[in-house]
């Protein structure tokens, strides 16, 4: 495991530092450690787009409440290997290889000495990545949800189109194409603070902008055919699972524009043990709102980290 870059734009807590990691499947991977705290390390699994300075703010405000983190790039995406010829294009060919990418995460835990026990805290594509490693027995406690994906928000006539021409087109060797509706123009380097749908907050829109301006080869641009029909079968297939018996604290926006609410409510109605809460005004990354919305959302998160410990 040799040394990463890790951007000082991240902000995290002292003592942070990345590793390079591998995965099961070879592919080189980011992850990003603050070791700071002794009740415990929170794995961050970031969303589609994401990378580990993202997440730098959330782990100092988790070291300020006495717990160390751990944050990867996923395959694909921030640092880590990517795919295609084409870099800009966010593509995985299953699910199942981010879990590949959570095993090479819990081995840096554990070759780090990170303290016990174990919390989680995902966000969006994440969210879906954190459900299926916890019906494949991930050992946490507890964990905390940001706007999960659980669903993606399309209507549904195009759904069934989006469905239909993204297994076509694995069919016909296609996959590698951008989804319909989809650019090779990043959205952080593209969209401007009027309109966005990920936060209200005027300061984090900035700050996030600044780490794609800084870091260019951080951005990512549209998901592949590839990724929406392997995104679209995982969230099938999870539909289709009951929610594990752990404790378990969800958010998302009333504002929420990306992943599917629905999904959402129908999920934590039937989680034993799990509480929802919808955020007013709020819209899809909540760790990156307001900071009244974010000190919430950690708050939350870490008080039922606390009780089960």
């Amino acid at each position: 495991m040799s040394e990463a870059p890790l951007h000082p734009l991240a902000e995290g807590p002292p003592g942070g530092f990345a590793r390079w990691v591998r995965s099961l499947d070879g592919v080189r991977l980011r992850a990003a450690v603050w070791p700071q705290g002794d009740r415990g390390t929170v794995l961050l699994f970031p969303g589609r787009t994401e990378y580990v300075e993202k997440y730098g703010r959330a782990a100092a405000d988790l070291a300020a409440r006495g717990y160390a983190s751990v944050a990867i790039d996923w395959r694909g995406q921030g640092l880590s290997d990517r795919a295609l010829a084409d870099p800009l294009t966010g593509h995985v060919g299953d699910f199942a290889e981010y879990q590949l990418d959570v095993q090479a995460m819990l081995g840096l835990v554990a070759s780090a000495g990170l303290p016990q026990p174990l919390y989680l805290m995902s966000h969006s594509m994440g969210g879906c990545i954190a459900l299926r490693a916890l019906h494949r027995g991930l050992e946490v406690r507890a964990a905390a949800f940001c706007a999960p994906m659980w669903g993606l928000r399309l209507k549904p006539a195009t759904r069934i189109v989006a469905q239909q021409l993204a297994a076509m087109s694995r069919l016909f060797q296609q996959s590698h194409r951008y989804a319909p509706g989809t650019s090779r123009f990043s959205y952080m380097t593209d969209a401007g603070f009027e309109g966005n749908v990920l936060t209200t907050d005027p300061e984090m829109f900035a700050w996030m902008k600044a780490q794609v301006a800084a870091v260019p080869e951080l951005g990512l641009a549209g998901p592949s055919l590839g990724w929406l029909h392997a995104a679209l079968v995982e969230c099938r297939t999870l539909a289709a699972r009951r929610s594990p018996a752990l404790p378990a604290f969800c958010a998302v926006g009333s504002a929420e524009r990306v992943v599917d609410p629905a999904a959402i409510h129908s999920r934590m109605a039937d989680w034993p043990g799990g509480t929802l809460s919808v955020v007013q005004g709020a819209e899809h990354e909540i760790l990156m709102e307001t900071p009244a919305i974010r000190r919430g959302f950690i708050d939350s998160a870490t008080a039922l980290f606390g009780a089960n410990r």
